[in-house]
Parts: C-alpha cells; structure tokens; sequence
C-alpha cells in the first residue's frame, strides 16, 4: 500500500455464515499491530448475500472484503467487475472496493492452494478427486488444471460436471486418485468426529490428503490419512497464501 493509503485508518472485513471461528479477523489484526498499521478487519455476519449492499453503504474507509461460505458464487453477480481468473473460476473469495465504491472480484484460494500443494507432488501424482462443489472446490479445480493433474468431483447428489458420488467410490477408485482434497465443510469443528465417508483401507503412502479445513488442525479426514501413511496437509498455509494475496490486490 502507498504512504497515502497507510496513514488513513482503512476498514477491511470477511462476509460469510456463522464466522465466529473465523481465521481471517485474527491474522489481519495480528499483521496490521506487526507493521504498526492503523487499519481495522470485522466480521460481516450474514444471512443472506442481499446484505452487502448495506454494508458498502454503511461502512466508512472500507477498502476490501474477503468471502467465504456460503457465498463465493452467490456474490458474483453483486460485482461491477471480475479479475479475469475468477471469472474463469466461477468464484470469487476477494473483493476490492475502488474509491468510487466500485466492486472488483477476485479469486485467492487458487493462488493459496496452488502454492501450498506444488511442493509435495511427486511423478506418481497425476490424478485428484475433489469432495464438494461449493466455490473453493472450483478454485481447487482451476489449480490443478494449471498443474496438469486430471481431477474428477465427488459430491452427495448428482449434478452436472460430477463423475462420482460418495456410494461409488470403491478401493480400486481410491487407489487410482492420488490427491483426495477435502473442499467440505465436514469435520469442522466443532463437528471434528465427522469425515467424508470414503473408503480410507485404500489410502497408501502414494496418497496426498488435503483438507481444506485448519480448525481443527488435524481433521479426522487426515487423521485417516496418516495412519495409512500419506502425506496430509491442512488449509493453513492455503490460507495465509491467499491473505497475504488479497493484501496485494487491495494495495492496487
């Protein structure tokens, strides 16, 4: 951000659902006291996506948003504007708001996800399955496109673009996939006895389990995973990434 920008007390904030558990809020309060910044991060609490309007209106210096579930596809067409990657992800987990209170969108899971997952592929990783098909999964899929990794959905229901549902996955699908990214809410706390019903015997040290979730730590999804020796990740990093990302784009 430019000097100008520093020395005035900017607002920033997250929309979503039920976000008292939110990591956004504490990692930008933490940074703006590090780098003795005025600025100030809420949490707009919503429950309905109708809602940002309100909040633009009502909201002085506010300079970025960041969005989470349920609403990074609900909230596309509240947007004068779309970064041409979210676009193309048919997402949007960032917003930034122009001095003429215009809204831009963009897409961070990707950038996070991307980063987070490269360093631990090796040749034999070539192929995902993605449990859910709520926005992030699409930031998901947009990843691995660009990394070359087929990837297929799994999801509870049929629906178009999914290959799989929950009761079809067999060991002998388990084995051919091997990154199994969690993009679900499920096993959230406080719901951390909960995990995606796949067949886990099939899971080898050849796997990757990715959860996007980071509280609890350690989901019971990768709990699975490490007992049949796989490499797991949590959404911490993926997470960070993506907000160090939204910082930049809102210094723009």
């Amino acid at each position: 951000m430019d000097n100008a920008q520093e020395k005035s007390k900017l607002k920033f904030g997250l929309v979503g659902k039920d976000i008292s558990y939110s990591f956004s809020r504490d990692y930008f309060a933490k940074k703006f006291k590090h780098e003795n910044l005025p600025h100030s991060y809420v949490n707009f609490d919503i429950y309905s996506i109708n809602e940002l309007d309100d909040i633009i209106k009502n909201t002085p210096n506010l300079k970025g948003l960041n969005v989470t579930i349920p609403y990074k596809e609900d909230v596309i067409p509240l947007l004068d504007d779309l970064n041409k990657r979210a676009k193309k992800i048919g997402a949007v987990n960032t917003i930034r708001i122009t001095r003429y209170q215009k809204l831009i969108g963009y897409n961070t899971d990707y950038y996070g996800f991307k980063k987070s997952l490269r360093s631990h592929l090796k040749k034999h990783h070539k192929r995902a399955l993605i449990l859910g098909t709520g926005g992030a999964s699409k930031a998901v899929a947009y990843a691995l496109k660009k990394l070359k990794i087929q990837y297929d959905y799994v999801s509870r229901s049929e629906k178009e673009g999914v290959k799989f549902l929950y009761s079809d996955l067999t060991d002998d699908i388990i084995s051919t996939y091997t990154i199994i990214i969690n993009c679900t809410p499920i096993g959230t706390f406080p719901n951390v006895n909960e995990c995606p019903d796949i067949p886990y015997d099939a899971i080898t040290e050849n796997h990757i389990l990715y959860d996007l979730i980071y509280n609890p730590e350690q989901t019971k999804f990768l709990s699975c995973g490490d007992i049949k020796g796989a490499t797991t990740i949590n959404g911490l990093e993926m997470l960070k990434l993506q907000a160090e990302k939204a910082w930049d784009i809102w210094g723009k």
